[in-house]
């Protein structure tokens, strides 16, 4: 699981293993330490909501998902849900859950687990 963070904008990129624990747990997470602390990105589904949500507690970014989207995401085309979330003093908070695309450049790291690049030829 990959996040992004920039200014007032949250965007997560899960691989096919995770779209599919997500879908089977109901929750997952990734840890990165921080010299006796940790900071956690997470994401749950949640009965009851209709658009993706987020909370921030101990050190925890948890984006909140749809359930029924959780129950079927992992079988369909649809790559991903965005919200502009309305925080309690005014500001907006962008959330976007994506699958996570093969790139078309050259990377060191892993993509056997991502999901085909539609733009690939």
């Amino acid at each position: 699981m990959k996040i992004r963070i920039r200014g007032n904008s949250i965007r997560y990129r899960l691989t096919k293993s995770e779209v599919s624990a997500l879908q089977e747990l109901g929750y997952i997470a990734e840890h990165t330490a921080f010299n006796g602390t940790q900071f956690t990105y997470a994401i749950k589904a949640v009965e009851n909501l209709t658009a993706l949500e987020a909370s921030f507690h101990n050190n925890t970014i948890t984006l909140l998902f749809p359930m029924i989207e959780n129950e079927k995401w992992a079988e369909t085309d649809r790559v991903g849900y965005e919200n502009n979330m309305i925080l309690n003093d005014g500001q907006t908070l962008k959330l976007l859950l994506e699958k996570d695309f093969i790139c078309l450049d050259e990377r060191l790291e892993d993509q056997s687990d991502n999901y085909p690049n539609p733009a690939a030829k």
